[in-house]
C-alpha cells in the first residue's frame, strides 16, 4: 500500500497562501510559518502530517501528495477547509 511523508500549512485565503508561499522561496522555514500562521492542529508540529495512506486526506491534497514532485512547495490547494501549501518529503 503506498505511502508518504508530508507537511502542510492550512490558511482561509488564497491571498494568505500566495503570501507565505512567497516568503517560503525566500528561504523562511516551513515548520517555523506552520506553526505561527497555520490553522490546522498540524501546526503545532510545524505542519507535519506524519505517514499519510490513500484515503485519509482530502482528494485534493491527497492529489499533491501522491502525484506531485518531492521536496518543492506545492499550492494553494483548495479544500473544504482553505488552501493548502503542501510539501511532501517521501513517498513509496
Amino acid at each position: 500500500m503506498a505511502k508518504a511523508m508530508a507537511r502542510h500549512i492550512l490558511l482561509k485565503t488564497e491571498a494568505e497562501a500566495q503570501q507565505l508561499k512567497q516568503r517560503l522561496a525566500k528561504g523562511e522555514a516551513f515548520d517555523v510559518l506552520a506553526r505561527k500562521y497555520s490553522t490546522c492542529p498540524s501546526g503545532k508540529r510545524g505542519g507535519d502530517l506524519g505517514e499519510v495512506r490513500p484515503g485519509q486526506m482530502v482528494r485534493a491534497v491527497e492529489q499533491v501528495i501522491f502525484k506531485k514532485a518531492l521536496g518543492e512547495v506545492h499550492g494553494p490547494v483548495k479544500s473544504q477547509f482553505g488552501y493548502h501549501l503542501i510539501q511532501v518529503f517521501f513517498r513509496e
